[in-house]
């Protein structure tokens, strides 16, 4: 049998189950937990720490990722480990040390996710056993599915927690989950939360957190991006569907607004290296505005479901700077829907619409 690991503090703790037909355990039959749903809440990662080594084995791990870096590892590997984990660690650590949650020791994305999966299992109460994981980093996936499996969860709903499907994000969250798999003997069933970038209820929750947000704000801004993670060029043409669905949500969120497409456009952020990535980006955008100008601005980040180093370090520092610095007067970053009631309503609509027939 699977090595037992302690079941999170997030649900109650399941009963034993009789067999599957309904009868007693025959004498001598190890004990069996099951007859229950379970949902893993997947998001990205965080590093365990600001310093050298703890970023190192981070970026380590996210950079050796297939689904992130598409490069033959001939070229790659020499870089990444000789220069890249040589370099990269120290100046990193400092951006993550700008945002740390030093109450908690901890990345701003792991508090939000586990605020996230307490909500969302207060939401739903006994009828689901809800968990939380991190692509890359801890709590680690196969731990947390292990967790669930001994709590009797028979069935478990992934939510890789990317509103817009790319195969850096949703997909390879996914494979560490089947990886897990593959070791069990009695696997659960398994659904995966497709993504829900034209949703009409995360588009509304987008569109409501703005004008919050800019209700908030004592100027009115001139240009409002929305401001995506970015992948390289050549994903979209070896047939990621990602770039498509990030336009398709701006355009959403825009209409729903009613902006005119000068006032309210979508741009890609966090490039990395030298290859092509999706364009416009956000930080060139934001410096022609500037120069252009454009005196007053806000930026969104739909696509991120929780605030994290792109979008209160990147996005809310870099940016800013890079505004004021070509001659921008007023800037303002909008959070991410993150645990807020208007988030928690599009991961509640997600769970409950996937778990029918389960639930």
């Amino acid at each position: 049998m699977n090595e037992r690991v302690a079941p999170t503090d997030l649900a109650p703790a399941a009963t034993l189950a009789p067999q599957a037909s309904g009868g007693t355990l025959p004498e001598g039959h190890p004990a069996v937990r099951c007859g229950r749903v379970g949902v893993l809440l997947m998001n990205l990662g965080t590093p365990e720490g600001t310093s050298y080594w703890p970023m190192r084995r981070y970026l380590k791990e996210f950079l050796s990722d297939r689904r992130v870096i598409e490069v033959p590892r001939l070229i790659w590997w020499p870089l990444l480990n000789l220069v890249i984990l040589t370099k990269r660690p120290g100046p990193k650590g400092k951006d993550y040390a700008s945002v740390w949650n030093t109450e908690r020791d901890e990345g701003p994305l792991k508090t939000i996710t586990r605020a996230q999966a307490e909500r969302l299992q207060a939401a739903m109460g006994d009828t689901v056993v809800v968990d939380w994981a991190m692509r890359y980093g801890k709590p680690e996936v196969s731990l947390r599915i292990q967790a669930l499996l001994d709590q009797g969860c028979d069935r478990i709903l992934l939510v890789p927690l990317y509103p817009q499907y790319a195969a850096a994000t949703s997909a390879t969250a996914c494979d560490q989950a089947f990886k897990a798999l593959m070791q069990m003997r009695w696997q659960p069933s398994v659904r995966v939360s497709p993504p829900y970038h034209d949703d009409p209820v995360y588009i509304r929750a987008i569109a409501d957190s703005i004008r919050e947000g800019l209700a908030k704000l004592d100027f009115e801004p001139e240009v409002i991006l929305t401001s995506f993670h970015g992948v390289p060029k050549s994903y979209l043409l070896k047939g990621d569907p990602y770039h498509c669905q990030c336009v398709k949500s701006g355009r959403l969120i825009r209409e729903a607004l009613g902006y005119a497409t000068d006032k309210m456009r979508t741009t890609f952020q966090s490039r990395f290296g030298n290859e092509e990535w999706l364009k416009p980006y956000t930080d060139e955008t934001v410096k022609e505005l500037a120069r252009s100008g454009v005196k007053r601005m806000a930026i969104v980040a739909p696509g991120f479901t929780a605030d994290c180093l792109e979008t209160l370090e990147e996005l809310d520092g870099e940016n800013r700077h890079y505004f004021e610095e070509n001659g921008g007067e007023r800037f303002a970053y909008i959070p991410c829907l993150n645990d807020s009631d208007l988030g928690m309503k599009v991961i509640e609509h997600v769970v409950a619409r996937e778990l029918q027939g389960w639930v």
